[in-house]
């Protein structure tokens, strides 16, 4: 009897020494095929191994194995110009500006690989000006204090959404009024654009800003010498429009700025109210026209961009 039991466990001891060959050159061999196809992804501490065979394989055990993604595609085009510096800080309606050193004619392949994110949850879209320039924007303004990265192409833009500075100029009451994250910050009487000069409604953007500039009408095709033609010194003028629409400084027009509309078109207020506009305004903050009869700001205009 014993003798018999004897022989079946060592029969059964060479059984599992072949099964444990098998199961080991089995076990090479898929290594083997994963290194080849690089498909599977070592845990970051190893697994259990088989029973018999010590610590476990890297890459083998619960949970351990990870099918590779395919790769996101590659940027059709060289490394573009972004609009924001790294380390700027802009306003809540300033839209992301990509500009290509060549035409990209694969709209879809380019919009895949730019990738824009933020600390705030802000969605929005592309929308394309041209081959060579591309735009982003929320569907809605930037959250205020915001941190955003642009990453295109090998270019890469880091910036921050500031405080949301929203100005309001409505031509029913002649006013300006400025608010900094919902409160009231500023009123200030104002004077828009004249009959056949008339202030366009919608949203613009700030732009530059000059401490002093030179305002020529025949830049617009009005002569200097004509009737409404002018050429003349302005102080604390800031851009609102590509087309030439500001708010400036205009001692000029104080007694009508709250009562009837005078300038050719900009915002016109006073030195001091102009100062303080210049000076808390930043470059991406939105200005709201509204309630005149000089139909809507062009969306083309380069700072038109939310109409």
């Amino acid at each position: 009897m014993q003798a018999a039991s004897n022989n079946r466990s060592l029969s059964t001891f060479r059984e599992e020494g072949r099964l444990a060959r098998r199961i080991r050159r089995g076990v090479l061999l898929s290594a083997a095929i994963a290194a080849a196809g690089a498909m599977i992804v070592a845990p970051a501490q190893a697994e259990p191994g088989l029973p018999g065979f010590g610590p476990g394989l890297p890459g083998f055990g619960p949970g351990s194995a990870a099918v590779g993604t395919d790769p996101a595609p590659q940027a059709n085009f060289a490394p573009p110009a972004i609009n924001i510096d790294d380390g700027e800080t802009v306003g809540v309606a300033q839209p992301i500006i990509i500009t290509f050193q060549e035409p990209v004619t694969d709209h879809a392949t380019a919009e895949k690989t730019i990738k824009i994110t933020s600390s705030k949850e802000a969605p929005g879209h592309f929308y394309w000006f041209s081959d060579k320039q591309v735009r982003w924007r929320p569907y809605d303004f930037w959250p205020d204090n915001t941190d955003v990265t642009v990453k295109a192409g090998g270019t890469t833009s880091s910036f921050r959404i500031g405080d949301a500075l929203i100005t309001t100029a409505d031509d029913n009451t002649k006013t300006i009024t400025v608010t900094r994250n919902g409160e009231v910050v500023m009123e200030m009487p104002t004077s828009m654009g004249k009959p056949k000069y008339e202030t366009p409604n919608g949203i613009y953007i700030v732009g530059e800003r000059q401490r002093k500039m030179i305002m020529d009408s025949s830049t617009y095709g009005v002569p200097i010498d004509a009737p409404e033609g002018y050429k003349l010194e302005v102080e604390y003028a800031t851009r609102l429009s590509n087309s030439g629409i500001f708010v400036h400084a205009a001692p000029w027009s104080v007694g009508q700025q709250g009562v009837s509309n005078a300038s050719h078109g900009c915002l016109n207020v006073s030195t001091e109210n102009a100062r303080w506009f210049f000076e808390n305004a930043q470059k991406g903050d939105p200005v709201i026209v509204q309630n005149t009869s000089g139909g809507t700001l062009n969306s083309r205009d380069g700072l038109g961009d939310w109409n």
